[in-house]
C-alpha cells in the first residue's frame, strides 16, 4: 500500500497550511508504517505550532501504534514520528481544553479501521467547534460512509462541549474491516431526499435564544414546526449555542452548522447556516465541501489496497481539500484527478481517486 518506508518530509506551511496536514500525515504514517518528519507546523495560522488539540492528536497516535516521537510539546513547529504496529484497544484521549476532540478521532480512526480487532475510544474536549467537524456531522454524514467502505464506526455523544469551557464527551466504537482493507465505492449522486430538519443547541442559555433561531430559520426555509427542534441540554452543559441543519438523501446525509456568540443575533445565526444550505442546494454534487475533504483519506486507502478506483462528486473543492490530496499522494500510490462539471441542473466537482502514483 505504501510507496516506501523511507522518511517522508513535509512542509506544514504548504497549501492551506493548517493542522489538517499534521493529522492526515500522522494517520497515513500509522497506516503505512512510514516514518514522518514535518516542519513549519501550522505556519499559516495566527499561533503556529502545536496547540493543545494538535498535541493530543500526536500523543493519541503515539499510543495507538507505540511510535517514537521527537518534538511532541506545546508550540513545537517541527515533529518526527516513527510509527510502530497499530494495536486495537480501549483508549481514552482528553484534549484538556475546548479544543476539538473530533479531530483527535479523525487522526486515529483510519489506522484503527485496519487494526487487529475492534477498539473503543472515550474522547473529551470540544464536540461542537468552529473549524472542526461537529459530532453530529461525523455521526450522520461521515460514519455511514465509513460503514459503506467496510469498517464500523458507532458514535455516542455523552455530553456537548462548546468553546470556551469544553467538557464534551464522545464514545466511539471502531470495528475494523474484514481482511484489513477498506472497500472503494462511488458517491456520485445524492439520491432522493428523505428528510430535512433544523436543531438548536443552547445549553445554559435562555430557551428564547434557541426559539428565536428556529423561528428565523423557519421563515427562511419554509419548514414547519415538526422540522424545527430544540435539543434538550444535559446536566451541567454549556454555555454554548449552535444551529444545525440536516439534509438526508438516499445516498448521503449532510449537516450544516453555525455558531452563536455574544453580539451575533439569532437572525444572523439562522442566515449563516441557511447560506450554507442554499450553496449546497445550488449544486448537484453529492458531498458538501467538508465531507469532500473527509472522504479523501479513507477512499484513498481503499483504492491503494484494492487497486481499483473510486469517485465522488462535491459542491466545492476547497484549498483545504487540495492540500489534503497532496499529502495523501506522498504516502500512497494513488492520484486525485479533479474536474468541474456543468449541466443544466447545476455545477459540481468530480473527484476520481485512481490507483497509481501521480
Amino acid at each position: 500500500m505504501d510507496k516506501n518506508n523511507k522518511l517522508i518530509e513535509l512542509d506544514g506551511s504548504h497549501g492551506e497550511g493548517g493542522g489538517q496536514i499534521l493529522r492526515t500525515a500522522l494517520a497515513l504514517s500509522m497506516c503505512t508504517g512510514t516514518p514522518l518528519r514535518i516542519d513549519r507546523i501550522r505556519a499559516k495560522r495566527p499561533k503556529p505550532g502545536l496547540m493543545r488539540q494538535h498535541l493530543t492528536c500526536v500523543l493519541a497516535a503515539q499510543e495507538v501504534c507505540g511510535a517514537t516521537v521527537v518534538g511532541a510539546e506545546l508550540g513545537a513547529q517541527a515533529l518526527e514520528f516513527r510509527p510502530g504496529r497499530v494495536h486495537a484497544g480501549d483508549y481514552r484521549f482528553a484534549v484538556g481544553t475546548a479544543g476539538s476532540c473530533t479531530l483527535v478521532l479523525q487522526t486515529v480512526l483510519p489506522p484503527l479501521t485496519l487494526a487487529d480487532g475492534p477498539s473503543r475510544l472515550h474522547l473529551s474536549g470540544g464536540t461542537h467547534n468552529p473549524m472542526a467537524p461537529p459530532f453530529h456531522f461525523l455521526q450522520r454524514s461521515f460514519a455511514p460512509l465509513i460503514r459503506r467502505a467496510g469498517a464500523g464506526l458507532d458514535l455516542t455523544l455523552r455530553r456537548h462541549g462548546f468553546f470556551p469551557a469544553g467538557g464534551g464527551e464522545i464514545d466511539a466504537v471502531v470495528t475494523p474491516t474484514d481482511g484489513g482493507r477498506l472497500r472503494p465505492f462511488d458517491l456520485l449522486e445524492r439520491g432522493e431526499p428523505l428528510e430535512a430538519f433544523g436543531e438548536a443547541l443552547a445549553p445554559a442559555l435562555p430557551r428564547g435564544v434557541a426559539e428565536r433561531e428556529l423561528e428565523a430559520l423557519g421563515r427562511l426555509t419554509g419548514w414547519d414546526s415538526q422540522q424545527l427542534r430544540v435539543v434538550p441540554a444535559r446536566q451541567n452543559e454549556g454555555p454554548g449555542n449552535a444551529l444545525m441543519l440536516t439534509l438526508g438523501h438516499e445516498q448521503v446525509t449532510e449537516v450544516f452548522i453555525a455558531f452563536g456568540e455574544r453580539g451575533v443575533t439569532a437572525e444572523d445565526v439562522a442566515r449563516q447556516v441557511f447560506a450554507e444550505l442554499r450553496a449546497y442546494q445550488a449544486s448537484t454534487g453529492a458531498a458538501g465541501p467538508h465531507l469532500a475533504d473527509q472522504l479523501a483519506l479513507p477512499l484513498a486507502l481503499a483504492v491503494a489496497g484494492a487497486g481499483r478506483p473510486a469517485a465522488y462528486t462535491c459542491t466545492e473543492l476547497t484549498e483545504h481539500s487540495r492540500t489534503n490530496f497532496g499529502v495523501i499522494e506522498r504516502f500512497l500510490d494513488v492520484r486525485f484527478d479533479t474536474r468541474l462539471e456543468v449541466s443544466r441542473a447545476g455545477k459540481q466537482w468530480r473527484v476520481d481517486v485512481l490507483p497509481g502514483a501521480a
